[in-house]
């Protein structure tokens, strides 16, 4: 928040013009630069409104929490009202959205949405938007969890005239989506007073500001019988050691008061996220706080896509690692870190607040949030500069912090059609584990074949498309990025071999002449046409895996040669160590090798590299138009 005060206070400092200088200098304390133009300008034409409001309707003594930031989120509320319900004489809470909009009418697709001259596009009706906060606040804030019903909402479009915004009305109002206009200021104001007292409001925003953080109980049994009805999860051996361990630290937590991490790690399809699906929805059955979090906004929009798509509140259970930096200590019982292997150095980024930039390690923020910390990882997997998901890191991180660490390894996969030989080959292949390269043994699980053109690899795919099996094309990042296209109608061709072109996959969160957005790039049946790249796979898995080797990684007499000239991946700056490049370089590929369920296709750009491949492949040199 910016800043919290009575009604009588804030409206006095509204007169003297001391509270918008007051909350600009604490913006920029909280987020490093200067509120822009329009949000101040917003803050000086509607907190002096409704703080009037609240004193014409004798709730000078209302609390108004300015600029509430939502826990474990980015969002802010405009308003929070904190104060005494006049009949129950319970805390009662009344999230306010201002908006000074004359006029607005519904989107004529969707009545949710609505139009406003200011914006280019359509943006969410205010009653939605004050209802979704109500609701998030339920979810994730202790003081309201158990108490729904202490919480309302309310949009006060302040400039509005009954002609200007009556198709807005036309959305589904409750008690935690009210809509009022200027026009009719009375009935705003008897709706204050019918939520809140004349009493102090400071003990009820103290018990909503110091509540404990983290998914509510209701949420967390809709989330158990959602991840229940939509998958049923088998765990085997050390699978189930994995998850018996997790579940004992928890008891033994709660049991003795204390606290402990445990790292699963685990090669490529060992089942990790199974684990950390089934933990969720088991420590949901049990009333168990627990979030899942990942540093990458694929796997988080996937996950909240498979546990949450018929119950969009369960999505919000679903963290990046980022989410963590003010999260009090101890504040959730288990946190499952899955794709542990893309923790950050520290969580600040150009967009951190400057509070927020402490310096502290992202580890320990994550290992403080909560009494038992899951790491679900593969170190193999690490490819970019400054992640810092290891074993030894963690385990070094939970040692400093005098913590027990148990470290739990997985061994049999499931992905590569379960073959152990394909992934002892690949990381064999890729100088990952000692020994060298050996020739491959087809063991009737796993497929490779070598294909001579891009166009021999994309034609092979397509035809195992029509067959009904999944397949994706992804490539090393040797190749330039245009980021965005200018009329948003066509996807660059960024990846060209010769005479043939394919674009990149989508950058961006919208869909692009029928290319799905990113996140959905590996899940989406619209993602082939486009080459994915490690930060779009990783994580995920097709049943036919197209991989290019660019010439960032190739192969000279009896060794493997990384060029770290060639690869255009933003992340390796010049600082980056040339020891560091070579194993990202080649934990990339292993990553893109390692995405297929039934067989890979590889081919490298370099002809040398190619030769090399097929005297390895041995029988899966055949021509692919014949297979």
């Amino acid at each position: 928040m910016l800043f919290r005060d009575s009604a009588a206070a804030v409206g006095a400092l509204c007169l003297s013009r001391a509270l918008f200088l007051h909350m600009t200098e604490q913006f920029v304390h909280v987020h490093g630069h200067k509120p822009s133009s329009s949000e101040a300008r917003s803050w000086e034409r509607s907190i002096p409104v409704l703080a009037s409001a609240l004193n014409d309707a004798g709730l000078g003594q209302v609390e108004m929490i300015l600029e509430y930031g939502l826990p474990l989120n980015s969002k802010r509320a405009d308003v929070v009202l904190a104060g005494v319900h006049p009949r129950t004489g319970q805390p009662s809470y009344v999230v306010v959205e201002l908006k000074q909009w004359s006029s607005a009418e519904p989107d004529d697709d969707d009545p949710s949405l609505c139009r406003v001259d200011a914006y280019t596009r359509a943006v969410l009706n205010p009653v939605d938007q004050v209802r979704g906060y109500c609701e998030y606040l339920i979810s994730f804030n202790g003081a309201l969890a158990k108490h729904p019903d202490r919480v309302s909402g309310a949009a006060y479009l302040h400039n509005a005239t009954e002609f200007g915004v009556s198709g807005l009305f036309e959305t589904r109002q409750n008690q935690y989506g009210q809509l009022f206009i200027g026009a009719r200021r009375g009935e705003f104001v008897e709706f204050l007073r019918t939520k809140l007292g004349t009493d102090s409001g400071v003990s009820a925003a103290d018990e909503l500001v110091n509540a404990k953080v983290g998914p509510s109980r209701q949420l967390m049994t809709v989330a158990a019988e959602e991840v229940r009805e939509r998958e049923q999860f088998v765990l085997l051996d050390e699978q189930q050691v994995a998850y018996r361990q997790v579940l004992n630290a928890v008891r033994r937590a709660k049991d003795s008061d204390h606290k402990e991490v445990v790292v699963v790690t685990g090669g490529p399809g060992t089942g990790k996220s199974v684990i950390a699906l089934s933990l969720l929805g088991e420590l949901y059955r049990q009333g168990t706080t627990a979030l899942h979090a990942t540093g990458s906004k694929s796997f988080t929009r996937t996950m909240r896509k498979v546990a949450g798509a018929r119950r969009p509140a369960i999505q919000d259970l679903f963290k990046y690692f980022n989410s963590f930096m003010t999260a009090g200590r101890n504040s959730l019982d288990v946190l499952i870190c899955d794709e542990a292997h893309r923790i950050r150095e520290t969580s600040a980024n150009r967009f951190t607040r400057a509070s927020n930039r402490t310096g502290k390690p992202q580890i320990e923020e994550l290992i403080d949030a909560a009494r038992v910390p899951v790491f679900l990882l593969d170190e193999h997997q690490v490819v970019r500069p400054g992640e810092m998901g290891t074993v030894s890191d963690i385990k070094a991180a939970a040692a400093k912090k005098g913590l027990h660490c148990v470290v739990v390894p997985l061994e049999g996969q499931f992905r590569c059609g379960g073959s152990d030989a394909y992934l002892r080959w690949v990381v064999r292949l890729l100088g990952l584990e000692p020994g060298g390269p050996v020739s491959w043994e087809p063991d009737g699980r796993m497929e490779l074949l070598v294909a001579e053109s891009p166009q021999e690899m994309e034609a092979f795919l397509d035809g195992r498309r029509s067959q009904g099996y999944s397949a994706r094309m992804s490539a090393g990042y040797c190749w330039k990025w245009t980021k965005a296209a200018p009329d948003r109608q066509v996807l660059p061709p960024d990846v060209v071999i010769g005479d043939w072109q394919r674009p990149w996959n989508v950058s961006g969160d919208r869909a692009i002449s029928g290319a799905p957005p990113s996140a959905l790039w590996a899940t989406d049946p619209a993602g082939f046409g486009q080459v994915g790249c490690v930060y779009t796979a990783q994580g995920f898995e097709y049943d036919w895996s197209g991989v290019i080797i660019g010439p960032d990684l190739v192969w000279r007499g009896d060794r493997w040669v990384t060029d770290r000239t060639a690869s255009r991946d933003p992340v390796f700056k010049r600082s980056t160590p040339d020891a560091d490049v070579d194993r990202l370089i080649r934990n990339t590929y292993k990553v893109l090798l390692t995405r297929g369920m039934i067989g890979t296709v590889v081919y490298s750009t370099d002809p040398e590299t190619r030769a090399k491949l097929r005297e390895l492949a041995g029988s899966a040199t055949e021509s692919l138009a014949g297979v």
